[in-house]
């Protein structure tokens, strides 16, 4: 294939990894938008196979297997509750292939370049492996928090901005270091030349700062922010697929990491608009679990949780005009959704209103609850996001919370001493009964307590989400 049919098959590539960006912004459409991200996909890595670039194609054929081979088996055998954590460590496999590429770009004898050209390609160098570096290390550490390897509570370092500060000043004293450590048009010739080992040495040392600032950066935000890291590394990785695709001189991968990656901060930005959040204040690790999390010492008592039984939960519903249901981890953890779903058409038939009320931050990343929905195809008429159910919650009769805990959590607005204060939740306790189901008074992701469950209209359903569910429906 010649290079002109290679970048026409970009082009096409291009144009429906837009439209699949366009699909996926909206239910009724993910499934076509997904698809045709498939499709673009296909074209791409065809095209860069059939291309000028390959020269073995054995090694490729052999590693696009086992790679091919493993993607399959993770895909059938993770469930939705790990979807988050997957998508993390994906994420980390995107900046380490950028971290490796640098080095390769670096080292391969047919990259030396002289003037300005050299100087331009060291910086791309660079800055993709700085990129990668703290990718790779960020999504193992947000990995291990989200699969519980490693505690959610955020930690904070004495002096902790200080040290973000030292190691990114390092890293651009270094950056001059190593533009200025390169060979040069007389030493290209030579086998051996000091420039390119002080080069590496220099590549090396940036490279471990960038793993200690991953790690750093990650550890240092509390469990509450999960979902705005997951996006945030999404946008680190596009934008280290990009650096990328300018080492390798790659248009589509220029394209497609600056998609991924500008489409990732709008996303993160969103986000921290949606908990009340700078941006900024996240990613340094700013805010969350610093006065050790849960309820604050002057906090008066709360008084005593009431249980509630199925049966007497499905004669709230039964006799209620309004239904509003929030979804949360514990749904999912429990593989509830279809319960939920059931309960959703019982309630419906019966001439009951039922909607549904989506926290931005509920689950372990973006779009978790609406995914888990979908597929119990539960209509996207009915799921609403908070902006759009908040002020209807006061004139709800039944709100069924499953699950969720700190998106509920009245503390936010109520206590300015509470590590999730300012943060936007779902108003539910303004509404005539709330039924909250959860396996027990344990504390939500952030590890703050929550004074909801102790409210007079509020009635504790013990137990395993989809037990809970199944038993409403029994007795409905």
């Amino acid at each position: 294939m010649n290079q002109g049919m290679v970048t026409a098959a970009y082009i096409i590539a291009a144009i429906l990894f837009i439209l699949s960006l366009a699909g996926l912004s909206k239910q009724e459409t993910a499934r076509r938008g997904n698809q045709a991200g498939i499709a673009g996909m296909a074209i791409a890595v065809l095209a860069t196979i059939i291309g000028d670039g390959v020269s073995s194609y054995g090694i490729l054929l052999v590693t696009v297997g086992v790679g091919g081979a493993i993607g399959a088996y993770l895909a059938r055998r993770v469930e939705m509750t790990q979807m988050p954590e997957l998508v993390a460590m994906l994420h980390s496999f995107v900046g380490l292939a950028a971290v490796l590429v640098g080095f390769a770009s670096y080292l391969t004898p047919e990259s030396h370049f002289v003037g300005a050209e050299r100087t331009i390609h060291d910086v791309e160098i660079y800055l993709g492996v700085l990129i990668g570096g703290l990718t790779f290390t960020g999504s193992v550490i947000a990995f291990g928090k989200l699969s519980g390897k490693v505690g959610s509570r955020a930690l904070i370092l004495p002096h902790r901005h200080m040290i973000n500060i030292g190691i990114g000043v390092a890293c651009l004293v270094l950056l001059f270091m190593f533009i200025g450590a390169a060979p040069d048009a007389d030493s290209l010739g030579t086998t051996e030349h000091s420039g390119k080992g002080t080069g590496t040495f220099i590549l090396i040392l940036m490279t471990l700062l960038s793993f200690a600032f991953g790690v750093h950066m990650v550890m240092a935000i509390g469990g509450a922010d999960m979902p705005v890291v997951i996006s945030m590394l999404n946008s680190y990785s596009g934008w280290a697929a990009a650096a990328t695709g300018f080492m390798l001189s790659n248009d589509l991968l220029i394209v497609v990491g600056a998609l991924v990656g500008s489409s990732g901060a709008i996303l993160s930005y969103i986000m921290c608009r949606a908990m009340n959040r700078k941006f900024l204040s996240v990613i340094m690790g700013g805010w969350g679990d610093t006065a050790g999390g849960g309820v604050d010492a002057g906090d008066e008592e709360h008084g005593e949780a009431i249980g509630v039984n199925a049966d007497e939960v499905a004669e709230m519903c039964r006799n209620a005009d309004s239904v509003v249901i929030v979804p949360g981890y514990g749904m999912a953890v429990a593989h509830a959704q279809h319960p939920v779903s059931e309960l959703t058409k019982r309630l419906k038939d019966a001439g009951v209103n039922v909607r549904f009320a989506i926290h931005p931050v509920a689950g372990r990343m973006p779009g978790h609850m609406n995914v888990l929905l979908a597929e119990a195809n539960v209509p996207y008429d009915l799921v609403l996001e908070m902006d759009e159910i908040n002020e209807d919650l006061a004139s709800t009769d039944v709100v069924i919370v499953i699950g969720a805990n700190d998106i509920v959590n009245p503390s936010a607005q109520e206590n300015p001493n509470s590590p999730i204060a300012g943060m936007p939740v779902l108003e539910v306790w303004k509404a005539r009964q709330v039924i909250v189901s959860k396996r027990s008074m344990a504390t939500g992701y952030a590890g703050v307590e929550n004074p909801l469950f102790f409210r007079e209209n509020t009635r504790m359903l013990f137990g395993d989400a989809k037990e809970s569910v199944n038993g409403i429906l029994a007795n409905l």
